[in-house]
């Protein structure tokens, strides 16, 4: 009797681990059990929205929680780049991928209130109305961007030239003010370069805005000019570059790397790929710095990290921005859109940087409020010291 008594209880302990278990992880339950526990969850999301229409004490549109809801199950993975983008918002959402250049003239990155200024074009709109790196803004047409998608934010700043847009702005003065701003077609060059002097040395400096479809042919181009005319090191500039394609990004690297690894990717649903670098490299006696801020992001920091890992370059600047992860794109039945985190990059070293970002080897910075460039010299300084 007690034997059978103990079995009856473990039996019981036993199904009740199992059922915690199955009940956290539906996908390992057979087929038919499985369809009971999913209808279990549908009912009771069923009676939730029946005890909304029902009871709630303002008329809410079916639409708006399913909308609601979508969103708040995209967030509830505590994932800042991955987002659900409202079947409203889909066209703009799109719309930011095409890498259209008619706004008012700036490069932004992600703020808990709305979008950071990270750099202003010269001669634009924005530099024209007074804005400067460090606002933040936190409404576009009277209408708030406090946790939407920064593609989606982005793309209501963008419109056709001659058209006007309204962005509210926390300068940092503790109160918002309203700024009407004319939009323009924006003519910034993917690549510069230019040729600097320090003490006697002529430096090769490449600014890259961003690693669009064929920006490694540009770099490569301008870097070997700048060498036809005696640059003796190159700066390789990638502040405010918030990234692109990754095939890009390590096409740029293979311009400073022979021979290795540039990057790799893996997901929990992603199988490993590494990335090599392709083609001939410059020599590799030429000094090379990189200049970084907390504007570089994506693509940029792949190069950065590459560079640093194959002790190819010297990295002067701030903290990089730490995006570490990439998306892919998935079009849904209602119209909307899921932006989804699907696997991580992994420098050379094997080191992933989301959040940490990449920590320069010598300091320094570019202060928004002066006129001057005061990170530059320092990145300078860099190349002459490797040619010592």
């Amino acid at each position: 009797m007690f034997r059978t008594v103990v079995i009856a209880l473990a039996c019981v302990l036993l199904a009740l681990s199992a059922g915690l278990y199955l009940g956290g992880h539906p996908d390992k339950l057979p087929e038919g059990l499985r369809e009971t526990f999913v209808q279990k969850d549908s009912a009771t999301r069923a009676e939730v929205e029946k005890a909304i229409e029902r009871s709630y004490y303002k008329d809410v549109k079916q639409e708006d929680i399913e909308e609601k809801s979508l969103q708040a199950l995209v967030r509830g993975l505590g994932d800042r780049f991955s987002n659900y983008i409202p079947p409203k918002d889909a066209k703009l959402f799109e719309q930011s991928l095409t890498g259209s250049f008619e706004g008012i003239g700036m490069t932004v990155q992600e703020d808990p209130k709305g979008l950071e200024i990270v750099s202003v074009f010269p001669k634009s709109p924005a530099k024209k109305s007074g804005l400067k790196k460090g606002d933040v803004i936190t409404a576009v047409n009277g209408k708030s961007i406090e946790g939407e998608a920064s593609d989606v934010a982005t793309a209501r700043i963008k419109g056709p030239a001659g058209t006007k847009v309204t962005i509210t702005v926390d300068d940092g003065s503790g109160r918002d003010r309203p700024l009407t701003v004319k939009r323009a077609k924006i003519d910034v060059p993917v690549v510069r370069g230019r040729i600097e002097e320090k003490d006697g040395v002529k430096v090769g400096v490449v600014q890259v805005a961003t690693f669009s479809e064929g920006v490694h042919a540009l770099v490569r181009k301008e870097i070997d000019e700048q060498i036809e005319k005696g640059a003796k090191g190159i700066v390789l500039d990638l502040r405010a570059n918030g990234g692109g394609l990754l095939q890009e990004g390590r096409l740029v690297a293979s311009v400073f790397i022979e021979d290795g690894l540039i990057v790799s990717t893996k997901g929990r649903k992603r199988p490993e790929r590494k990335f090599d670098a392709i083609g001939k490299s410059i020599d590799k006696d030429i000094p090379v710095v990189v200049l970084v801020d907390r504007g570089t992001a994506s693509a940029s920091e792949i190069v950065t990290g590459a560079l640093r890992d194959h002790d190819r370059a010297v990295v002067v600047g701030e903290r990089t921005f730490g995006k570490g992860v990439f998306q892919e794109v998935e079009e849904l039945p209602n119209g909307g859109v899921l932006d989804l985190t699907v696997g991580s990059y992994f420098l050379p070293d094997g080191d992933n940087i989301s959040e940490k970002g990449i920590t320069p080897q010598v300091k320094a910075r570019d202060r928004a409020k002066t006129r001057k460039d005061e990170a530059l010299p320092t990145a300078l300084d860099e190349v002459v010291k490797q040619l010592d």
